[in-house]
């Protein structure tokens, strides 16, 4: 166990060597780094993923416990902070992996779609999660991928704090960028819990983006086809 008794830290040492401010004279326990999702390793993470201070994350969590009125002595000031930054780990984080690509011997020229591939992530602008399902299309050039990892890379960028314009476009110019591809096309449809549950509450709401490269952004058909294949089930407004 690792006992932490001092005064609740958040922030960084400024540059002039200034420690961070106190903020609540409290005692937090953490249950360790062996409860941690990330295995106490969260510099192994994919490229683009941040580096997470999990024990400053806990301290700073407390502290906003303790400035919504939870009492220092309750159930939740104890454990509620590392569940809170675990959970957050979890959607922010994901393992490396490697996007492996094949030469394109038998040069596939149809578009190939991976559809409804659900995803989690978090929105930059009120930490609440947005989820729902993407589309993924591509029109194949010299290279090519197996199907798993169109599906992949949505996972791994869905893993950020964002908002979902650029959660699209990034995993575009990824697979663009990664397949030299004749075109690539993206397409979510997401419930942001920021907008469903509060602010204007409107319930079942959901948006849609879509981001384009290449012939599905430039080519009329072949724009009109992938669009046709990716939209043609979302529901219309009543």
């Amino acid at each position: 166990m690792d006992t932490r008794s001092a005064d609740l830290i958040v922030g960084l040492p400024g540059e002039d060597g200034t420690e961070p401010t106190a903020i609540h004279p409290t005692a937090y326990t953490s249950p360790g780094s062996d409860w941690h999702p990330l295995d106490g390793n969260p510099g192994d993470l994919v490229a683009g993923s941040p580096r997470l201070n999990i024990a400053q994350a806990e301290l700073a969590a407390a502290a906003l416990l303790a400035a919504l009125g939870v009492p220092a002595d309750s159930e939740v000031a104890r454990r509620t902070p590392a569940r809170m930054v675990a959970g957050l780990a979890e959607l922010l984080t994901c393992p490396p992996w490697e996007f492996t690509t094949f030469p394109n011997r038998e040069y596939q020229h149809e578009l190939v779609l991976v559809r409804d591939v659900p995803f989690t992530s978090m929105c930059a602008h009120h930490l609440l999660p947005f989820s729902g399902v993407a589309q993924v299309g591509v029109l194949p050039g010299e290279r090519i991928a197996g199907l798993s990892k169109l599906a992949r890379a949505v996972e791994v960028f869905a893993a950020r704090m964002q908002v979902q314009e650029e959660l699209g476009q990034q995993i575009a110019a990824y697979l663009d960028q990664q397949l030299q591809c004749r075109g690539v096309g993206v397409v979510l449809v997401a419930e942001h819990l920021c907008m469903t549950r509060r602010g204007v509450r409107a319930a079942g709401a959901a948006a849609i983006t879509i981001a384009t490269r290449g012939q599905l952004r430039d080519d009329l058909a072949a724009r009109a086809e992938f669009l046709q294949l990716t939209t043609a089930q979302i529901r219309s407004a009543p």
